[in-house]
């Protein structure tokens, strides 16, 4: 059997559009502030961090994330301006409306039950839901310059999120693995 295991995380991905918006955003960091490494993955809300997973245990994990799916429905997200973790990362701000909240904290705790899947570190810190632009190897000089140019720039989308997206490290950057349609809320 193998045993060989990857990165994996779950996320919330936008519409297109709204990806390769931010996806400039992001190039803009690149060619500007010398920040790429938010580059190596599509714009997302991460709802469950990083996590080892073995790959010919993909199906369990896979039929996790269906049955999650389909016992949770579509809902609204509105991307609104810019924020920062100082002194190294600048993102999107996502509002953290109830229907998000409650989504991550239930895929984190359904993960954890069925496939004892922990993340530490978010068990002890709430939930701050974003998209990062300018990531850790954005230096404290760079940081600065960009916070002043970002930190009142206007931003505002609003999207309904359909499906939950499993991605892979590849072992340079993240890819989507698979995609798991939300339940529909008008039924």
């Amino acid at each position: 059997m193998d045993n060989k295991k990857s990165l994996f995380f779950i996320a919330l991905l936008p519409p297109q559009d709204i990806q390769d918006y931010v996806t400039g955003i992001k190039q803009h960091f690149a060619d500007t502030y010398n920040s790429k490494a938010a580059l190596k993955s599509p714009p997302h809300i991460t709802l469950q961090p990083p996590f080892e997973w073995e790959i010919s245990k993909l199906p369990a994990l896979e039929e996790c994330l269906i049955d999650f799916a389909n016992e949770h429905s579509t809902i609204p997200i509105t991307l609104s301006g810019f924020a920062a973790f100082v002194p190294r990362v600048i993102y999107v701000n996502v509002l953290k409306t109830p229907e998000l909240l409650s989504l991550q904290e239930d895929l984190m705790d359904s993960v954890e039950v069925s496939l004892g899947i922990v993340d530490l570190v978010s068990k002890k810190r709430p939930f701050a839901p974003h998209i990062t632009v300018g990531f850790k190897d954005l230096s404290k000089q760079n940081f600065k310059a960009a916070w002043l140019e970002f930190e009142n720039q206007e931003l505002h989308f609003d999207f309904t999120a359909t499906y939950l997206t499993l991605l892979i490290h590849d072992g340079k950057k993240w890819q989507i693995n698979s995609e798991f349609l939300l339940a529909n809320n008008d039924g």
